[in-house]
C-alpha cells in the first residue's frame, strides 16, 4: 500500500455496509461501490482458516491507492502488483513466522505482502494444495528452503510437489479442516462471521452459566481432538505419497492444532463482552450476528436490523417484532456508566444481571455470579472498572470500538459505542450522566456529613468520614474534569468519519478517554 495507515483499517473499525464481502471480481467490486474489501495480512499461526481481520481501501478500483503509489513512484504497479488475481479465491500464508500454516481464503479478499496467496486452476487442485502446505511434509522442506522465519514466495515456489493416488482423500481431509476451523473462528466477536455467543447456543447452552462452559469445554476438546486425527491422516498419506515412511512420522502434536482451548477465565470475559454489546445494540438476542455497526446507528434502526434479520419488515405498528418482545432492549443512548457503586438504572452491573436474568433466569443469578466472579478472580464491579477495558483493547489490538470516557484519577467513568457516537454524544455524556453524578455525589457527602455529625459511635463517624474523603476526591476530580475537557468537547460536537480508523478519531478525543499506550506509533 505504500502507507498501511492510511490505506488498512480492522474491520471492526470501519462502517460493516461500507465493507464488500465475497466480491468475485474487480468489477463486481467497483460496481458495488463499497470502500473496504478484505484483505490476507498473515498474522499468528493459524492453519486451514482465519486471521481474517483487515480490509483495505480499494474504493472505485483502487483510485485512491494507484494514485498514490503514482505519485509516490510515478508509476502506480511499482508497488500495487498481481492486480489480475485480486478477489479470486486461494490460500494464504504468514511471510513472516516461526512456523508455517497455510489457510484458505474465499472469493473476495485482495492480498498483501506479509499475507501472500497463492492460486490454482480449480477448487479442487487448491483444496489439495492447501493439504499439501499444511503437512509434515512441508515444514521439513522450509527448513531446507527457508531456514530463517522469512516464508517469502520464492522458498514456497521451490517445494516439490506431486499428486497423490489419494488425492480425493487428502482433498477430503482438507475440506473438513477447513469447515473445523472456519467454524472455530467464527466462535468469536472478531469474526465478520460471528453469529452468536456459543455459552448462549442451543446445544451447548446449560441450566446455568457454568454448565454451559463445561459444554464449550468438552467442544473445544472434541474439535482439537478431530483436527488432530485429521492431521495426522493427511500427514500419513503425504508421507506415503513421497516414500518417505521410517523418515517423517505423521503424528500431531495437540500443541500444534491452532484451534480454540477453553480458557474458563478468557471465556467469561468473551461472555461479558458479549452482553456488553447486546448493551449497545452491536448484537442482540433476538437476531443473529451484527446489528447495529454502521455510523450513527440508532435504536430504531436495532429495531429494523432485527425485524429484517427476521424477514419481517414492519410496515405498520401491527407487524414485525415489537418493542415489548425485545429479550434484551439496547440503551438509549449508547453510554453505559462504569462506576463504583450503582448510581444509574443502566450502570453496567446492574445490566449485567439484567441479562443475566434473562439468559439464564432469576433463580440461578446468584449461581451464575458467583461463577463469573471466580472465573475472573474479583468482583463483577470490579473486573468491570479495572480489566474490561484492557481485555477490550487486546482483543481489539488497540482498536476499541467501545471508547471509555474517564476522568483522570477514575472518578467517573462510562463507556460509549463508537459506532452509536453522533456529535452530541458527548453533551449527552455531560448533562445526563456527569453532572447527574456530580449533583448524586454532593448530596451523598452532605448526608454522611450529617452522618458523621450525629453518629453515636467511633466506628459509625470513621465509616463515614473515610467514605466523605472518598467521595470528596472524586467530586474534585469529576468538577475539574467537566471545567477542563468534557465541556470545551461537549461545546465543540465533533464529528468522527468511521472511515478514518480508530486511531485518527480516538486522538480527538484526548483528554477525555482513557490513554491508549501505543496508540500514536507509526503503523508498521
Amino acid at each position: 500500500t505504500s502507507d498501511n495507515g492510511r490505506f488498512l483499517r480492522y474491520w471492526n473499525e470501519v462502517e460493516f455496509q461500507r465493507i464488500g464481502l465475497c466480491m468475485s471480481t474487480r468489477t463486481d467490486a467497483k460496481q458495488s461501490g463499497r470502500k473496504w474489501f478484505p484483505l490476507t495480512k498473515g498474522g499468528a499461526v493459524r492453519k486451514w482458516y482465519g486471521n481474517n481481520e483487515y480490509v483495505v481501501n480499494w474504493e472505485d478500483d483502487g483510485r485512491e491507492m494507484l494514485g498514490y503509489a503514482a505519485k509516490l513512484y510515478g508509476s502506480p504497479t511499482r508497488t500495487v502488483k498481481n492486480m489480475d488475481f485480486y478477489f479470486r479465491e486461494g490460500i494464504t500464508w504468514s511471510t513472516i513466522s516461526n512456523r508455517f500454516s497455510m489457510r484458505f481464503s474465499a472469493a473476495g479478499a485482495i492480498s498483501e505482502t506479509k499475507g501472500a496467496m497463492c492460486f490454482a486452476d480449480s477448487k479442487d487442485d487448491l483444496i489439495y494444495l492447501l493439504g499439501f502446505s499444511n503437512s509434515c511434509l512441508v515444514e521439513s522442506f522450509l527448513k531446507v528452503f527457508s531456514p530463517t522465519l522469512d516464508f517469502h514466495e520464492g522458498p514456497f515456489g521451490k517445494l516439490p510437489f506431486i499428486k497423490s493416488r489419494e488425492s480425493d482423500t487428502i482433498k477430503s481431509l482438507s475440506n473438513e479442516c477447513v469447515s473445523l476451523a472456519r467454524a472455530d473462528w467464527d466462535n468469536f466477536e472478531t469474526s465478520w462471521d460471528f453469529r452468536d455467543q456459543p455459552l448462549l447456543r442451543p446445544g451447548l447452552k446449560g441450566a446455568t452459566l457454568e454448565a454451559s462452559w463445561r459444554n464449550w469445554e468438552a467442544h473445544c476438546t472434541a474439535a482439537i481432538r478431530q483436527m488432530q486425527e485429521l492431521e495426522t491422516e493427511n500427514n500419513r498419506l503425504f508421507i506415503a505419497a513421497y516414500g518417505l515412511e521410517g523418515e517423517l512420522s505423521p503424528e500431531v502434536p495437540e500443541e500444534q492444532i491452532t484451534l480454540a482451548r477453553a480458557d474458563q477465565r478468557k471465556d467469561v470475559a468473551a461472555f461479558l463482552s458479549y452482553a456488553v454489546g447486546c448493551m449497545m445494540g452491536r448484537y442482540s438476542l433476538d437476531a443473529e450476528g451484527l446489528i447495529c455497526a454502521d455510523a450513527g446507528d440508532t435504536v430504531a434502526d436495532y429495531l429494523r436490523i432485527v425485524n429484517e434479520k427476521w424477514g419481517e419488515l414492519p410496515e405498520d405498528e401491527d407487524s414485525g417484532i415489537t418493542w415489548d418482545e425485545i429479550a434484551f432492549p439496547p440503551d438509549e443512548d449508547a453510554i453505559i456508566p462504569v462506576l463504583e457503586g450503582e448510581w444509574f438504572v443502566d450502570d453496567i452491573v446492574a445490566r449485567t444481571r439484567d441479562f443475566l436474568r434473562v439468559t439464564f433466569g432469576e433463580a440461578t443469578l446468584k449461581e451464575n455470579l458467583r461463577f463469573i466472579e471466580d472465573s475472573l478472580g474479583k468482583s463483577l464491579e470490579k473486573y468491570f472498572l479495572t480489566d474490561f477495558y484492557k481485555d477490550h483493547l487486546q482483543t481489539y489490538k488497540k482498536r476499541p470500538i467501545y471508547w471509555l470516557f474517564q476522568s483522570p484519577k477514575r472518578g467517573f467513568s462510562a463507556l460509549v459505542y463508537l459506532h452509536r457516537y453522533t456529535k452530541d454524544t458527548v453533551n449527552t455524556l455531560l448533562n445526563r450522566y456527569l453532572r447527574d453524578y456530580l449533583k448524586k455525589l454532593e448530596s451523598r457527602i452532605a448526608h454522611l456529613t450529617q452522618v458523621e455529625a450525629t453518629a453515636n459511635t467511633t466506628k459509625e463517624k470513621t465509616a463515614a468520614r473515610k467514605e466523605r474523603e472518598k467521595l470528596e476526591k472524586a467530586l474534585k476530580d469529576c468538577q475539574d474534569w467537566e471545567r477542563d475537557v468534557i465541556l470545551p468537547l461537549a461545546q465543540q460536537r465533533l464529528e468522527i468519519d468511521l472511515d478514518d480508523g480508530v486511531k485518527v478519531n480516538y486522538l480527538k478525543f484526548e483528554g477525555g478517554v482513557a490513554k491508549i499506550p501505543g496508540l500514536a506509533a507509526k503503523e508498521d
